[in-house]
């Protein structure tokens, strides 16, 4: 057990945040902890981390114990590193432990050549000790390590000789969770990890953390990573904390089954608190009943009152339903470049923007941050011009549009005229009830457009789609800003939808949920997937493989190639042949002694690990000696290796 938390509170301005929370995380699982945002979520990590105290009970219960063997790292929300040190130093600042356990390791191999007796013994215990632990936590693969992780992150082209401090912000995140990576911490804590990270980026971290030696705990809104890298679910809920065993999928179905319990325990405890109120009410001023009364209030005193299940607050409705059906080819997009800005500023995104979209199809969108994928939403609706190619519409086409911006909307009228100002004929009655099935009620519907959230805009925004009963409805990022109820309601609703989908969006989880396929877009093009986000996934993994082996492929033919044309281009006398004959010979033989002087190499390292023959100085001193030959030799034969491979 790695953490164990017992009944520890936390109070914020005099209100209760968590209650009575109790929690372990286990050695080798990943923990995904959810909630609503000010739920206390990232509260609840720093108080594990010690960066916040938590508060006793009244009774003075209340504990949390970290394993004092157990490193932790934690990288915040947002975090990044500041330093004057270069990328490669600040990664290999991970491995300090293990840079000057080799640092010491050279000083007593070097001291064991001259010494003798029982200091000999002392210093080889040393070195075997130093050695296991360098070989037990990978040493000899360092920068290895270090390359495969800033690949992953997306730093794969950066300059490593390149300064931390020149970074961005969101490059510093990613940097500083490459570095916490590498440090391969026992208990790992992310809070929001995947804030500025690319597709790739996200599923290369995905897979990392599903093979991580160590155990995760991570705090994320995206549903589709904590589905793919989560053994356990626990989510905060009014305070208190609720752990479900499995992934997200797996969190949904428990969640619903505990939801349906809890609420039939709290009605069951309503019925006998109304019970008991009444009976109290009816005779506590009769004096015959007022002892029996008495007691009745006793009992409701004592009853340890059950708060009502949050997930059943009534849900938002959203019913988007279309009255005209269309032609069966809804628009079709021929050979467009896809450019943004004017005059010097102007730049071409997308060279050859060509797709098609059929009736009835829900298609997903997606590509790197910057490609273009909101401009290519407004492009196909005229709202921005294109220089050659064609976009055709199919008749009786009525598009509904959601724009992440809320640009549509008028933020200086208020949330009930801007409903009947889309909609004139709506009367007041009718535009509450339209904004009640939003959960947008009381004097909420009077205030301006500009002082609501940007989840209540967006609730705004599905009012308005749904009363314009659109057969296409084309939607850039809908997700954003909306609590997880909502997005759940808008993922059955466009999932449901029997008409065309036009969707942008980076929540895969959504794209998974809702489309049918997936078009991705890059600088040349869009490239079309049939299924939804994990068809897709599958289908691009197999190509990328292709693809990498075929590259491995012509880089063997091109050396190859190179090689042969080569040896015809260089005329060489007889005796030259013969000599060349020889070296190729000599480089065989070395490459056979190379091979064997590996394999005692390993073996010497192997032996001098053995505490048995570690606690025989004489043994070890002659084992150590040898290790030292041995590579004296291999570095030798590898030097005259290169000198005679370059003259053949």
């Amino acid at each position: 057990m790695i953490v164990s938390i017992e009944s520890i509170n936390k109070y914020f301005n005099g209100e209760v945040l968590l209650k009575d929370i109790s929690l372990t995380i286990e050695e080798k699982e990943t923990v995904g902890l959810i909630g609503s945002n000010g739920c206390g979520k990232t509260t609840l990590l720093n108080i594990i981390t010690g960066c916040e105290e938590f508060d006793k009970a009244p009774d003075g219960s209340g504990s949390i114990s970290v394993d004092p063997r157990a490193v932790v790292g934690y990288l915040r929300q947002n975090s990044g590193l500041e330093s004057h040190r270069t990328i490669e130093e600040e990664m290999r600042s991970a491995f300090e432990q293990l840079i000057s356990t080799k640092e010491r390791m050279d000083i007593l191999s070097s001291q064991m050549q001259t010494a003798q007796g029982e200091e000999l013994e002392k210093i080889s215990h040393e070195y075997s000790r130093l050695n296991t632990y360098f070989e037990a936590r990978d040493g000899y693969r360092m920068d290895v390590r270090i390359k495969q992780v800033l690949g992953g992150m997306g730093f794969g082209e950066t300059d490593t000789s390149q300064v931390v401090d020149t970074l961005s912000g969101g490059e510093k995140t990613r940097l500083a969770l490459a570095k916490l990576l590498l440090e391969q911490p026992d208990l790992l804590i992310l809070d929001e990890p995947t804030n500025h990270l690319d597709l790739n980026t996200l599923m290369w971290l995905e897979e990392h953390l599903k093979s991580y030696k160590g155990s995760v705990l991570v705090v994320s809104h995206d549903r589709y990573f904590i589905d793919r890298v989560c053994t356990r679910i626990c989510e905060i809920e009014q305070g208190h904390i609720y752990s479900y065993k499995g992934d997200y999928s797996a969190y949904l179905v428990q969640r619903k089954m505990r939801d349906e319990r809890m609420m039939k325990e709290f009605e069951a405890q309503q019925k006998e608190i109304a019970k008991l109120e009444d009976y109290i009410a009816r005779n506590k001023v009769r004096a015959s009943t007022a002892k029996m009364a008495k007691s009745r209030q006793h009992m409701l005193d004592r009853i340890d009152r059950l708060d009502k299940p949050s997930s059943y607050t009534k849900p938002p409705k959203i019913d988007l339903c279309y009255d005209i059906e269309p032609t069966k080819d809804i628009v079709k997009v021929s050979q467009c470049p896809l450019e943004v800005g004017e005059g010097e500023q102007k730049r071409v995104l997308i060279k050859d923007l060509s797709f098609n979209v059929r009736r009835g199809e829900h298609v997903g969108i997606i590509g790197p941050n910057g490609i273009g994928k909101s401009s290519i939403l407004k492009l196909i609706q005229g709202l921005i011009p294109h220089d050659g190619g064609s976009i055709s519409w199919g008749n009786n086409v009525k598009i509904s549009y959601f724009d992440q911006e809320h640009k549509e909307l008028d933020r200086h009228n208020t949330v009930i005229g801007e409903v009947q100002r889309k909609n004139p004929r709506l009367s007041d009655g009718d535009a509450r009830n339209v904004l009640g099935s939003v959960l947008i009620r009381g004097e909420n519907v009077f205030k301006p457009v500009s002082v609501i959230s940007g989840g209540e805009r967006a609730k705004l925004y599905f009012a308005i789609m749904a009363l314009n009963r659109g057969n296409v409805l084309v939607l850039d990022e809908p997700t954003n800003h909306l609590d997880m109820m909502t997005k759940e309601v808008l993922e059955d609703a466009l999932a449901a939808f029997e008409g065309t989908i036009i969707l942008v969006s980076h929540d895969r989880y959504l794209l998974n949920k809702v489309a049918d396929r997936i078009l991705e877009v890059t600088a040349e093009g869009v490239n079309s997937y049939e299924g939804n986000f994990d068809a897709y996934y599958r289908e691009y993994t197999t190509q990328q493989q292709a693809l990498q082996a075929q590259a491995e492929q012509q880089k063997k033919a091109s050396e190859l190639a190179a090689y042969e044309q080569k040896k015809q281009q260089s005329h060489k006398s007889k005796q030259q042949r013969a000599l060349d004959a020889k070296r190729r010979e000599q480089i065989r033989q070395l490459e056979k002694e190379i091979e064997q002087t590996e394999e005692l190499i390993a073996k010497l390292e192997g032996e001098i690990s053995d505490p048995a023959v570690a606690a025989d100085y004489s043994a070890i001193n002659e084992k150590c000696s040898q290790l030292d030959r041995a590579r004296q030799k291999l570095e030798e034969d590898m030097e005259l290796w290169a000198e005679l491979a370059d003259k053949v």
